[in-house]
């Protein structure tokens, strides 16, 4: 018998969520054979098989949260216990697994001892997610798991993606259609019989889980259920925590008087740009801290974290070379890193290595903000909703478009004066007309 734990996933991350196992127990399988889709923070990817042989015994279910380096699944090779296993010895793990990591973020990196597809290998190489074929439907393990989550089934979705591949707006699509009649009946009969005399109606405990952890049960006068937090919500909560504890956070805020724009101007690039400027007058800005050692390192190029919402949580992808790209290769970068995002396919490469950070809440609501910095990074910039004041203009009164904006600095790393040059330098720009 040997036991496969469960590696690092490449994503620096200290675990990972069970979307759905690909094989059965009793199965026979081949090394490199998909047997388990992960979800992490950042992505679902197929584990590969390390052996071959017969799956004897899964370490988790759907829905589990797999710490790295703990059991994940065993297999009958046939073979006795000789040569040490794929993400560890042979021995079975400890009863505790390995202390967690701090959650990966730019700056240093850990080594991948496994990969997403292929063979179980040390390498930093990204592996693009492959399709995967479920009841003749072809689909990545993304939307396999988004399609479990909003409990659609893949038999009545159309395909509408590459090669007759379902994507992931295919799933959101039927989703919103709603189940087919057909499949809706017996579904509004389960709460019926659930609510039969003497029969306990309380949810299904979820304390098995890994995440979730032991609570007393709520008051009678709460409304809702706990719910693990899982996935990229875990991950969030986790970064928060840490930055909460290692920043010492101080906010700035002004307006950008942005009357010359032309029309239509694109906020997001204008933001970028304006970002740039801000480094150029104080690079101290554009920089990390460690703070462990006490050293920073201030950049010469810039590659801005930009926040982007989703119903699963926060992302912060990474726009690369802010610095020395133009209007156009900054737009595309932006909807390239979105719809990554949205299809949860980003590269985890992407999601590190970011100089500075951009949030532009402003989308939705709001006017000014106390944005997170995520370390090693010292500042982040946030933009909120444009707005329309009246101003005094040559001994007259005017009304212009304004931008809010709020610089969010590490008070350790970086002093006032220099937040307050850096947010002047980007209001400057932001005030020019091209």
């Amino acid at each position: 018998m040997k036991t496969f734990n469960l590696p690092d996933l490449g994503e620096g991350l200290p675990d990972a969520e069970i979307v759905e196992w690909l094989v059965a127990e009793g199965d026979v399988v081949k090394i490199d054979d998909p047997i388990v889709s992960m979800e992490t923070a950042k992505a679902v990817v197929e584990v590969p098989s390390p052996y071959d042989g017969v799956v004897a015994k899964f370490h988790g279910q759907a829905g589990d949260v797999i710490k790295t380096g703990a059991a994940l699944v065993s297999f009958d090779t046939g073979e006795s216990e000789q040569t040490g296993q794929a993400s560890g010895d042979d021995s079975e793990p400890p009863d505790e697994p390995a202390a967690d990591d701090d959650v990966g973020q730019a700056g240093e990196q850990r080594a991948d001892t496994g990969t997403v597809v292929g063979n179980v290998t040390t390498s930093d190489e990204v592996v693009k997610q492959t399709h995967s074929s479920i009841g003749g439907v072809r689909l990545t393990p993304a939307v396999r798991a988004l399609a479990r989550k909003l409990k659609v089934d893949l038999s009545n979705v159309e395909a509408t993606g590459p090669e007759g591949t379902v994507s992931s707006a295919d799933i959101r699509r039927a989703a919103e259609r709603g189940p087919e009649p057909a499949a809706a009946a017996p579904a509004a009969a389960a709460p019926a019989k659930s609510r039969s005399a003497g029969e306990n109606t309380e949810p299904a405990s979820t304390s098995q889980s890994p995440a979730s952890g032991e609570r007393a049960s709520p008051p009678e006068t709460a409304g809702g259920d706990w719910q693990p937090l899982r996935g990229t919500r875990r991950t969030m909560a986790r970064a928060m925590s840490e930055s909460h504890a290692r920043v010492v956070a101080t906010t700035i805020m002004d307006d950008a008087d942005i009357h010359a724009w032309r029309p239509r101007e694109d906020i997001t690039v204008r933001l970028l740009r304006a970002l740039w400027a801000g480094a150029r007058a104080e690079p101290g800005l554009n920089a990390w801290y460690d703070d462990e050692q006490n050293v920073r390192m201030v950049h010469k190029t810039m590659h801005v974290g930009m926040a982007v919402d989703t119903p699963d949580g926060l992302f912060v992808a990474r726009l690369r070379d802010v610095h020395s790209s133009d209007r156009q290769q900054m737009r595309d970068e932006i909807n390239r890193l979105r719809e990554n995002v949205k299809g949860r396919s980003i590269p985890p490469a992407d999601l590190t290595g970011y100089t500075i950070m951009l949030s532009n809440f402003g989308v939705f609501a709001g006017r000014y903000a106390t944005p997170i910095v995520n370390p090693p990074c010292v500042a982040i910039v946030a933009a909120g909703v444009l707005r329309h004041e009246v101003v005094p203009v040559l001994g007259g009164l005017e009304v212009h478009r304004s931008l809010p904006l709020s610089l969010t600095f590490d008070h350790r790393v970086c002093t006032g004066g220099e937040a307050a040059r850096f947010l002047k330098a980007m209001m400057t720009d932001l005030e020019l007309s091209d």
